[in-house]
């Protein structure tokens, strides 16, 4: 990614010249062009857009989508962009608004450490309400969705951290710039413009993890792609904003949290999607790690339910408030209780069925039963939230350990092709038509050839969801 001159930041009152990262990360999102992206990161933004399509038309069917779209409804507005699976068109702001809360409403869309968050829900619904509204093509919504999601992962690294520990949803507050970079990129602003989309976008930036659990978190990421579209659309009509709203004393690191450094914030650590990591199970990335270590349990050593007499499950302190429910009460909360999903991965329960996360089968007496004999320990040998250890003590006295790392992507691009295909058609069989299904897979696989990316809206315009009520 090219860095251009970025301007000059007059001198704070105190005299001291903050660094520019707020003008340097946006020179580097406005100067992006499509053939500045690797074969492989076109492919991965190819992915992310089918995976955004599963999650979406899949999570479009839940409660909170539908109370969101009959409030677009309620306030009427111009047909400008579609709403994924419900037959209706309305705002950007409001499309990108439902679309985003839909494509995180199961928790199953992807993620990347580096802003130990969401980027896709963040930015695919701002893109593609833009791309409908205004006609452009495939490559320029894969130039855009690189750059919002480069701008967001690079800001993490400087922010992420320390603002997980203050209680900020990071898919929310740095999403919100990200879908921001990337709306900018799409209206093609320079990099002054698409600064100013910056700060506007960093004074809404918001989103707490207390409300991980409920209808909010999904909220998060529908508010971050909704606030980041307007962000770049104000600044598009000359809307001003301070322009060292990152980095400023009292701007977005000041207030939110994390390191005012522009080496951070602009270190050269190569393509961020690179790192990208999907889930294959429907529930908080934070539980995978156990998940996946607790699963190899049971099918090396053939362990059945009545053979556990307890279970350690050792994470890390970043789990606490994010994944750590202890006895939840609905699906929802069950997708952020490590005790529940390793008991689900040690009864043989499938973590990547929708269906094991509803309220009744929250509540199936063999997974409590299990669940009661599950203790989670946070300890300081497994930092983050993708390092985890499984201890299981059976009956017999028997001790089987398992560690086990979940923050390393894929490296075999055409089996994770296949993976996603197969979890796609599992997540749309229910509400679409095979030759359907069949269909949206060929559109993204040829996603850089589109000249315009009506014939994806058109699909996704249909009333699928409605075949679930």
């Amino acid at each position: 990614m090219s860095t251009l001159t970025a301007t000059r930041i007059p001198q704070s009152a105190a005299g001291f010249t903050p660094p520019r990262i707020t003008q340097e990360l946006a020179a580097r999102s406005a100067a992006l062009c499509y053939t500045d992206l690797p074969e492989d990161v076109r492919l991965r933004v190819r992915q992310c857009l089918l995976d955004w399509i599963g999650v979406t038309l899949a999570g479009a069917c839940e409660p909170l989508v539908h109370m969101l779209a009959e409030e677009a409804r309620e306030q009427g507005g111009h047909a400008q962009a579609t709403v994924v699976g419900h037959g209706m068109a309305t705002s950007t702001r409001q499309a990108a608004l439902i679309n985003g809360a839909a494509s995180h409403a199961l928790d199953y869309d992807d993620v990347n450490m580096a802003c130990t968050g969401h980027p896709s829900v963040t930015l695919i619904p701002a893109l593609l309400a833009l791309a409908e509204s205004r006609g452009v093509s495939g490559c320029d919504f894969m130039t855009a969705f690189a750059a919002g999601y480069e701008t967001m992962c690079q800001l993490g690294l400087a922010t992420g951290e320390a603002q997980y520990a203050r209680g900020f949803h990071t898919t929310a507050t740095l999403g919100t710039i990200g879908a921001a970079a990337a709306s900018a990129r799409l209206l093609q602003l320079d990099a002054d413009d698409t600064a100013s989309a910056f700060g506007i976008a960093s004074t809404m930036a918001a989103g707490l993890k207390s409300m991980f659990g409920t209808m909010c978190k999904p909220l998060h990421a529908g508010r971050a792609s909704a606030d980041g579209l307007q962000a770049a659309q104000l600044a598009a009509r000359g809307f001003t904003s301070c322009a060292d709203a990152i980095e400023c004393p009292q701007g977005f690191i000041a207030t939110h949290g994390g390191n005012a450094s522009l080496e951070t914030a602009t270190s050269d650590g190569g393509w961020h999607l690179r790192n990208n990591l999907f889930k294959f199970h429907a529930a908080c990335y934070g539980t995978h790690v156990a998940i996946e270590a607790a699963r190899h349990l049971r099918l090396r050593h053939g362990l059945r339910p009545e053979d556990v007499r307890c279970v350690m499950v050792r994470v890390g302190a970043a789990s606490e408030g994010v994944c750590n429910i202890t006895a939840p009460r609905t699906g929802l909360e069950a997708k952020f209780s490590l005790r529940h999903t390793v008991a689900m991965a040690l009864a043989g329960v499938d973590t990547a069925g929708m269906d094991n996360f509803n309220d009744d089968a929250v509540r199936r007496p063999d997974v409590v039963a299990l669940r009661e004999r599950v203790t989670v320990e946070l300890a300081p040998q497994c930092p983050g939230l993708t390092l985890a250890e499984v201890v299981i003590e059976t009956h017999t006295g028997t001790l089987l350990r398992q560690r086990h790392d979940s923050g390393h992507p894929a490296k075999d691009l055409h089996e994770q092709q296949q993976r996603l295909e197969n979890k796609f058609r599992h997540l749309v069989e229910p509400v679409l038509d095979a030759s359907e299904v069949d269909e949206l897979i060929d559109l993204v696989c040829r996603l850089d050839t589109l000249t315009d990316l009506s014939p994806l809206a058109g699909m996704l315009a249909r009333r699928s969801c409605a075949r679930m009520l």
